[in-house]
């Protein structure tokens, strides 16, 4: 779907903690959502997810790549970068400027460990409410699964408007209210049937630490509130594996990073190592696992038709050309 809509502005903050960290580059390959624009097509992008369990994020990515198609004099900003997984693969098909910023010292330490080396790749310790860049810095901003956390989304929407070049891009992607049972079956049900939920620990699923989940034109009027105009909207993951979420994020992410899965099975769920050699037989727990999920993704399309249930909602927003950074 796609609008040209124009909002007015209002006022915008600036400033916060920063410190920055160093870094730099790595490479390219293989299958899985066909062809794309620019320096990214399907076989680089199913390389760079091929050890990705969470069909949802794959999904974020190639949205993500499509909408901000990163060019090598671009620059471009993560927040929140947590552990950086975006910026590496930024830096895996593109030589731009990047900038990971994220609330979280303790997270900007782990993103340091796994992508500080690359070059030209800066990291800062910065809340999204008030971005410590001059106005009109990037030409894309990556705003991925936070504008969930926030009680206020539309000021942080714009410290991104601000941060923005005229006719700069953000590509947003939020939870869905509107999610399929099989994604959290636990969340559904408590939503549906007693209008509760679990908002933490290993059963919290789609609600871990979030204040909201999105409806379609929440969000849309929350962009368009902040300045925007809106190019595109997608909705996608209506099929998956039972409790998928859950077994990603509740369980496998704690045994990945607490090392506790054998040398072979870490390297083939490690989001970051994609390009390392690892077993491929088909009794690697975590290969067959995979094999499971992409076979049930195959029936899910990059945008669901409306009123189905999706795990992600996400907006591509251009900032308009000949705005003033400053207004407001």
């Amino acid at each position: 779907m796609c609008w040209m809509i124009r909002r007015p502005m209002r006022g915008m903050s600036k400033r916060f903690a920063l410190y920055s960290l160093s870094s730099a580059p790595s490479i390219n390959t293989n299958r899985y959502f066909g062809s794309m624009r620019g320096v990214v097509d399907g076989e680089v992008l199913d390389h760079m997810t091929r050890n990705e369990a969470d069909m949802a994020f794959k999904r974020r990515v190639r949205t993500i790549f499509e909408w901000i198609d990163p060019q090598d004099d671009d620059f471009i900003l993560d927040i929140p970068c947590g552990r950086g997984f975006y910026l590496n693969m930024l830096r895996y098909v593109s030589q731009c400027r990047l900038v990971g910023a994220d609330l979280d010292s303790d997270v900007i330490r782990k993103a340091q460990a796994n992508v500080g080396h690359l070059p030209d790749l800066q990291l800062h310790h910065a809340s999204v409410y008030d971005l410590p860049y001059p106005d009109g810095t990037f030409d894309a901003v990556i705003l991925s699964e936070v504008l969930e956390h926030l009680e206020d989304d539309v000021a942080a929407l714009k410290q991104v408007w601000r941060v923005l070049k005229p006719g700069g891009v953000v590509a947003i992607t939020v939870p869905n209210a509107n999610y399929p049972f099989l994604w959290d079956p636990i969340n559904w049900t408590l939503e549906h049937g007693f209008n509760r939920r679990i908002r933490n620990g290993l059963l919290a699923g789609i609600w871990a630490n979030h204040v909201r989940l999105y409806q379609r034109d929440a969000l849309y009027m929350a962009v368009l509130d902040a300045g925007f105009i809106v190019e595109e909207e997608r909705a996608f993951t209506h099929w998956s594996f039972p409790f998928i979420h859950n077994l990603v994020y509740g369980v496998g992410k704690t045994l990945l990073e607490a090392g506790a899965l054998p040398d072979s099975m870490h390297k083939a769920a490690d989001r970051i190592q994609f390009d390392a050699p690892d077993d491929t037989s088909r009794f690697n727990p975590i290969r067959a696992g995979l094999r499971v999920f992409n076979w049930v993704d195959q029936f899910n399309r990059m945008d669901e038709p409306p009123g189905r249930s999706t795990v992600n909602l996400c907006i591509k927003g251009r900032k308009p050309h000949g705005t003033d950074s400053a207004a407001g």
